[in-house]
């Protein structure tokens, strides 16, 4: 039998992938089991795990029945599930329990309950940045061009903006530009708080800072930048990323750096404790 059997709550994006690559470089005989979700998840994940099975948005109950067949003892949970899925819910009697002793419904609440359930059934929910720390860049430049001072002060600026929305529970990135709010992302997520930052920002010279909250935990929500993010950038005219040092993953690294260079992007890794 395998040492490990890892349960992955895979969502969309190249995240689930990401991390299929790094436990099989890191654990040797891993046993890897996906949960996939219709309309979200990619379906070559199947062709990556030992075993997968499909669900819709809010069947935890059957979830966890496919874990526990699988023999999963250790859960993680990557990739995003679309806003508007968790809107058209399709709750299952385990999941109506769990909402109904949920007084308020945002991320952290929801999954901490999902946590909870799942550790009834002798499942254990880790940090979704296991395996992968390669991709959780040092503090400092991390790729693009150089910045300028004008440049770096917005980053900073931004990012301690973030911070208070983040602690406020609002969103986690903002849009600024030469010390001026222009957008703070909220249910919409993230390109489209890009998108309505650039276009107040006419499209010049704006910044995005990315970070986590204050004692976020890392079992649910890790800050993502990838392809992407590059992409939506690039088209609202924001030309420098402010993401959080040790505590972002940058998915897709090669194609990242490719884009940043290409369109002018400077992505810069700033530490929270010295800001």
């Amino acid at each position: 039998m395998s040492e490990r059997t890892i349960g992955i709550i895979a969502g969309n994006g190249i995240y689930p992938e990401t991390f299929i690559a790094a436990a099989r470089k890191k654990v040797a005989g891993v046993k890897l089991v996906a949960a996939g979700f219709h309309g979200e998840t990619k379906e070559d994940v199947a062709q990556l795990v030992d075993a997968m099975d499909w669900f819709r948005v809010g069947q935890l109950g059957k979830l966890i029945k496919f874990f526990k067949k699988e023999g999963v003892t250790e859960a993680i949970m990557v990739g995003q599930i679309a806003p508007r899925n968790l809107f058209d819910l399709r709750p299952d009697m385990r999941t109506l329990m769990l909402l109904a002793r949920v007084k308020e419904r945002n991320a952290e609440t929801l999954f901490g309950a999902i946590a909870e359930e799942l550790e009834k059934d002798g499942i254990t929910l880790i940090d979704a940045t296991t395996h992968l720390e390669e991709i959780l860049p040092e503090p400092g430049h991390v790729c693009g061009p150089k910045l300028k001072q004008r440049a770096i002060e917005d980053a900073e600026y931004g990012f301690r903006i973030a911070k208070e929305t983040s602690r406020l529970d609002i969103g986690q990135s903002v849009v600024v530009r030469h010390g001026t709010v222009l957008a703070v992302e909220a249910f919409e997520g993230t390109n489209d708080c890009i998108k309505r930052g650039g276009e107040l920002g006419r499209g010049k010279s704006c910044t995005l800072a990315k970070v986590s909250k204050p004692n976020q935990d890392f079992r649910f929500d890790v800050p993502c930048l990838g392809a992407l993010t590059i992409e939506a950038c690039h088209q609202a005219g924001v030309n420098v990323i402010a993401c959080e040092a040790h505590k972002t993953l940058i998915l897709g690294m090669d194609e990242v750096i490719e884009l940043c260079n290409s369109y002018e992007i400077t992505i810069v890794a700033l530490d929270g404790e010295s800001l």
